[in-house]
């Protein structure tokens, strides 16, 4: 029954924003999930991408982790921008407006009572230097440092959960890398 439900065409609509509410709600209620589910949603993805690099897993609409052919896993926008190692915070890498007044964040803020606190947040919207997509946006205290979205274990993730493992797994490539990069700005490189 899951195959004519959630096929790979209706996954290509759904990502597309075409697929029929009444189809949406089917896929989701559909028990038990197919098996090739994960995989048609990476072929549709891939396709929709200029590049060849194989995603490994999508981030955000923009965004992927993907596999160099050359070897290493790196963050890939859309446009094919790559913002480096995947186990660095990406938006290390980004264009950065910071709304810090309160006159700045409601201008995409359309109600007054919504609009953040200027005295305790500011608000930082991350952009693709490649394409200029909007990557994210987040609203966190003055001088914080930018929020890590996701560090998934690939490795954990294809061997356990999708029972293919990755050719390259390693212990190595769980581990937050960010430090790495700021550390090099440091020290002027």
């Amino acid at each position: 029954m899951g195959n004519e439900i959630a096929t790979k065409e209706n996954i290509r609509l759904l990502v597309a924003g075409k697929l029929p509410w009444e189809e949406v709600k089917k896929i989701l209620r559909l028990s038990p999930k197919d098996e090739d589910r994960f995989w048609n949603y990476l072929d549709v993805l891939q396709d929709n991408v200029p590049w060849k690099d194989r995603i490994l897993l999508p981030l955000t609409d923009h965004l992927y982790i993907v596999a160099k052919k050359g070897g290493g896993r790196v963050v890939k926008c859309q446009c094919g921008q790559e913002f480096g190692d995947y186990r660095v915070n990406w938006k290390l890498s980004c264009r950065i407006r910071i709304r810090r007044s309160r006159k700045e964040m409601a201008e995409v803020i359309p109600m007054d009572e919504a609009v953040y606190n200027a005295d305790l947040v500011e608000m930082r919207e991350y952009y693709c230097p490649g394409c200029l997509a909007q990557l994210a946006v987040e609203v966190i205290p003055m001088g914080y440092p930018p929020l890590f979205d996701m560090l998934p274990d690939l490795d954990v993730f294809y061997r356990e959960w999708l029972g293919k493992p990755l050719p390259d797994e390693s212990p190595d490539w769980f581990q937050d890398k960010s430090s790495d990069l700021t550390g090099q700005w440091a020290k002027g490189r």
